[in-house]
């Protein structure tokens, strides 16, 4: 299908996180942040969804416009095809800000993508290969009414907005679960705060074991630092922010029968 979405520039360009594959790094993280801020400094650790990134614009309470990531700084419109997902509400409920935006992570839950692959091979037809790659071409398919069909998710994580933010991250997240969206449930360790590498270390540790029995795929973690006014303090690299940070899961083998070349 040749490309028909529109590209649309982000108001807020969508950044990239360093990713850190160690625990050591993680340490080295934390350190530089406690040397550029000093004092008493909290971190907010949450799940890294293995889905399509999604930055969302709502404006008076209603859903204007999805973007998806491209790079960075321009998005694909996918509006009509998120529109669809029954996780992302088209009218907020609630007190909420006048124009802000929601970014998060379009997925497969685990048993939806096994239930469709049940069907195409009842079919005859060839399996989808993983959750992530299914719902990414769920997203840039061109009948919102085939992407109805389709039983994607939405988990939202970071909101930006210029008036009625909260300053901290996690109390922002919170909150947008009040206006209607799908966010990491602090009842169930999916997002949590710390104050310290010890605590980070244990949330890393706990994922690692327990994000098998997830219902959907997760391939790490993300650290943020709590306090927004602090973002601005620590800045930028070239292409990332240093007040946030990826920690990568080991990835688990997976064996793959290679049918022909």
């Amino acid at each position: 299908l040749t490309e028909k979405f529109e590209k649309v520039p982000h108001q807020r360009p969508m950044l990239s996180l360093t990713n850190t594959y160690s625990e050591e790094e993680i340490v080295d993280w934390v350190k530089r942040i406690d040397e550029a801020i000093g004092g008493d400094i909290e971190f907010v650790m949450e799940l890294k969804y293995d889905g399509v990134a999604i930055s969302l614009l709502y404006e008076n309470g209603q859903l204007k416009q999805a973007l998806t990531r491209g790079d960075g700084s321009m998005g694909e419109d996918v509006t009509q095809n998120i529109r669809t997902i029954g996780s992302i509400p088209l009218e907020l409920k609630g007190i909420y800000p006048d124009s802000f935006e929601i970014r998060g992570e379009v997925f497969l839950p685990r048993a939806a993508f096994q239930k469709m692959n049940a069907e195409r091979a009842e079919q005859g037809l060839e399996l989808y290969a993983n959750p992530r790659n299914t719902a990414s071409g769920s997203l840039k398919l061109l009948d919102s009414r085939e992407v109805a069909k389709r039983p994607l998710d939405a988990m939202m994580y970071f909101v930006l907005g210029d008036d009625g933010i909260a300053d901290e991250h996690f109390q922002s997240v919170s909150e947008a679960g009040f206006w209607g969206f799908h966010v990491p449930d602090p009842s169930k360790k999916q997002i949590a705060t710390a104050a310290n590498v010890n605590g980070i270390m244990d949330f890393i540790h706990y994922w690692d074991r327990a994000r098998a029995d997830l219902p959907f795929d997760i391939d790490g973690i993300v650290l943020k630092v709590n306090k927004r006014t602090l973002w601005d303090e620590l800045g930028m690299t070239a292409k990332s922010p240093r007040w946030a940070v990826a920690y990568k899961f080991k990835a688990e083998a997976v064996s793959t029968r290679l049918n022909q070349i």
